[in-house]
């Protein structure tokens, strides 16, 4: 599982929109911790979810 700081994460439709990115990426288990503003992830590379979040404009970084 990896860990990612997405700091531009504050709100309801901010995780709506972190959520529909990551399913496109394919099968992927996630869960999120809204007040350390971070998404734990299972099944994805860290590579091409730091560009999939830069493309919808929340930049990220691993933990």
């Amino acid at each position: 599982m990896t860990t990612f700081h997405i700091p531009d994460m504050s709100c309801g439709h901010c995780k709506a929109a972190i959520t529909d990115a990551l399913e496109r990426l394919g099968e992927v288990t996630f869960s999120f911790d809204m007040d350390a503003r971070e998404v734990q992830l299972d099944g994805l590379e860290p590579a091409a979810v730091i560009d999939a979040l830069d493309e919808i404009g929340f930049p990220t970084s691993v933990r």
